[in-house]
């Protein structure tokens, strides 16, 4: 027996050597491709990068100069009081503007030009202010990756459930043909006075215990159509053209580490978006500078100005324009601006800056070690899924073998239906942990290469 184990754990040793990677089927392949187009989380996350790539675009593109184009038409008429020196008229020296005097005025006025602006020096808070936006956005597209693992293993691992009901299947159908058979038997023999009636209720019982599984099975199967559907957006039709050999999965490589991982990665970048967010707002203490330049129309038309009486005269005075007008006026300019002190909301907004930094360091160090253990125990979890794969396989041989040589002794009257029956019952029970430990194997590999971030590399036909 021991000798028998030794053997089984070398041939699969070997077996394992030769799929030394994440294997996946054209059509399983297919199926994941499926799954990973189909997410709407995936969908929101690819947005949210497009969303944070305009962002940046529209932080660059205030360095673009901005062109407008004005025009302004207005009419005026209004009463003017004013008071100049009392200046007395030469000859008669008679007294003139004396005291107030008010106008009664109106007229035409328009105003046109085009003028254009651009930032010249922004005290380095447009280039940081982009590239921390760029961070943002790459850390996105990393949890977009890392989101991706998570659609395999689940693709994957629910495919594999269907291949264990359809394993449960087969198994159920062995046991009922060898069942219907021995049922055959039985009764002969019972006509025959060689067995009883309680033989034949027996396996009659075993066989209903069998129906009832089947009915299980089924409801079962279409929970797991219904996961797949919804996973990938198959049909059942298409469902059952997904094929691939249930093998067990390698790693070979046992200095795994957690650096490639994509939480990682992606906090590393958030960690940078701050760090260029701290020097954007440092950028504030710094003055900006920018340009203009454009040509202006403006023009006084239309317009008249009427005196009260004046004396002497003893009668109004009208000062009518017809036009004054000043065309292309070319403008051309800088203008600076440096608030030299804004209440200290500019100080609070710096230091706000380094908590976030600060914070993301701590979150990526814990994350580092909650990485790590999660890796190590995954990988565990592994090696040890690996020796029992190995056992199971050896407990379905010997079970098999058990049921053959119970067979043949119910025949002969050696063993009675309910040993019988039992060996049976082990052999379902023995094939079916077989197919199990081999999934689980599967799913512990899946989530060790996911702890290492590096799952998509490992995926191969």
């Amino acid at each position: 027996m021991k000798k028998n184990i030794l053997l089984s754990f070398v041939s699969l040793f070997l077996f394992f050597q030769a799929h030394a990677q994440i294997e996946v089927s054209t059509s399983l392949e297919d199926a994941i491709t499926k799954a990973i187009e189909k997410s709407s989380s995936l969908k929101n996350k690819n947005l949210e990068v497009e969303k944070l790539n305009l962002q940046k675009k529209s932080v660059w593109n205030k360095y673009i100069p901005t062109v407008e184009a004005t025009a302004l038409y207005m009419y005026f008429d209004n009463r003017l009081t004013v008071d100049f020196p009392t200046v007395n008229v030469p000859i008669v020296n008679y007294p003139l503007l004396e005291g107030k005097t008010s106008f009664d005025n109106y007229g035409n006025i328009f105003h046109g030009g085009i003028m254009a602006k651009t930032v010249l020096f922004s005290g380095f808070q447009i280039p940081n202010g982009a590239k921390a936006i760029e961070q943002k956005a790459i850390g996105t597209a990393y949890l977009t990756e890392s989101e991706k693992d998570g659609i395999i293993k689940d693709v994957i691992n629910t495919f594999d459930q269907l291949a264990l009901l359809n394993e449960v299947e087969r198994l159920i159908n062995d046991s009922e043909k060898r069942l219907n058979t021995e049922t055959l038997r039985v009764s002969r023999a019972i006509e025959q006075g060689l067995a009883i009636p309680y033989d034949r209720d027996k396996i009659k019982l075993a066989t209903l215990e069998l129906s009832s599984k089947k009915i299980e099975l089924e409801g079962k199967r279409k929970v797991v159509y219904k996961k797949i559907n919804y996973l990938t957006g198959y049909s059942d039709s298409e469902i059952k053209n997904v094929q691939y050999n249930l093998v067990p999965y390698l790693i070979q490589d046992e200095n795994l580490s957690t650096e490639n991982k994509q939480e990682i990665k992606a906090l590393q970048s958030f960690k940078s978006a701050y760090e260029y967010a701290l020097k954007k707002e440092k950028g504030t203490y710094l003055p900006t500078l920018g340009a203009f330049g454009g040509m202006t129309y403006s023009s006084l038309f239309d317009a008249n100005a009427t005196t009260p009486p004046l004396p002497l005269l003893n009668q109004p005075l009208n000062l009518g324009l017809n036009e004054l007008t000043i065309s292309q006026n070319w403008i051309i300019g800088a203008a600076l601006k440096w608030e030299l002190f804004s209440g200290f909301e500019r100080k609070h907004k710096v230091h706000e800056a380094k908590i976030n930094i600060e914070q993301v360091q701590n979150q990526i160090d814990d994350t580092k070690e909650k990485l790590q253990l999660l890796l190590e125990n995954n990988f565990v979890n592994y090696t040890v899924l690996n020796q029992k794969t190995a056992i199971a396989s050896q407990q379905e041989k010997v079970a098999g073998n058990n049921l053959n040589l119970a067979v043949k002794q119910y025949k002969e009257g050696l063993i009675n239906i309910s040993e019988r029956l039992e060996a049976e019952n082990d052999l379902y029970k023995a094939s079916l942990n077989k197919v199990n430990t081999l999934i689980e194997q599967r799913l512990a590999a899946i989530e060790t290469i996911i702890a290492t971030g590096e799952l998509t590399k490992q995926l191969s036909k």
